[in-house]
Parts: structure tokens; sequence; C-alpha cells
């Protein structure tokens, strides 16, 4: 099973869109940023889990990471 939130590669001008359940959320610029959309999707308390691959997957540069290239 995949993670039901997916944190796609780097835009050219910076950001990463996302994905919950398959359903685009937006771009996020910076943790903030998806954990609001996380928060909006109905998540509480979601920055424990940033870091497990059970609820997110990063693809792409690595976790954290939104700068453009």
């Amino acid at each position: 099973m995949s993670a039901p939130t997916v944190v796609h590669s780097l835009s050219p001008t910076g950001g990463r869109r996302g994905t919950i359940n398959g359903q685009i959320f937006g771009l996020a610029h910076d943790d903030r940023d998806l954990v609001e959309f996380m928060r909006r999707a109905g998540l509480d308390d979601v920055w424990d889990l940033l870091d497990d691959p059970h609820w997110i997957e990063w693809c792409g540069r690595r976790a954290h990471r939104y700068e453009a290239p």
C-alpha cells in the first residue's frame, strides 16, 4: 500500500505539488504549507507524520526541500 499523501518532485520555479488520496491539494513551498493542506484534508497533528513513510511519500529530491534547483 502506498502512502495517502504524496509530495511530488520540485517544480522548476520552486515548491512541490502534493496529493492526498490521489487528489491534488496544491503547491507547498515549505513544511508549514504541507501541514496546512493536510489539516484542511481532515488530518490533525501531522507534524509527527512528515517523516513517516506510511503517511507521506516524498518523490524526487530529499524530503523537506522546496527550493528550485
